[in-house]
């Protein structure tokens, strides 16, 4: 198993990124380029990026792709809100998914303070 599996932070972002895909489905066809693309290229871009600073043997390293995950996480919020005001998502969807993406990013500033304390 590669060490970013173990993470709880990998494992949650990972299944938020199934939500998304899931919930996204249902948007308008002419979205699919635009508002779909855009959310679910930064939900999978919040794993990855744990993922790739999890391999990192610094610090000072994980915690650059620890801040790229916490902007893709930011990212992800306010297109679902849009995407809520367009009257994409329910008021129900968008609060459950902005529970999660708002959970991992508290993951993920936990895990960025442990990483600082190691500088």
């Amino acid at each position: 198993m590669r060490s970013h599996e173990k993470l709880e932070v990998w494992q949650k972002a990972v299944d938020f990124v199934v939500m998304i895909y899931k919930h996204t489905e249902a948007f308008p066809s002419d979205e699919r380029f635009g508002l779909v693309s855009q959310i679910r290229r930064a939900a999978v871009s919040i794993p990855a990026n744990i993922a790739e600073g999890a391999a990192r043997a610094y610090p000072k390293d994980t915690l650059r792709f620890i801040s790229m995950a916490q902007g893709s996480a930011s990212e992800v919020s306010t297109e679902l809100l849009i995407s809520r005001k367009l009257g994409f998502l329910s008021d129900e969807s968008l609060v459950k998914l902005d529970s999660e993406c708002d959970e991992i990013g508290r993951m993920m500033s936990g895990w960025a303070n442990y990483q600082r304390s190691k500088l």
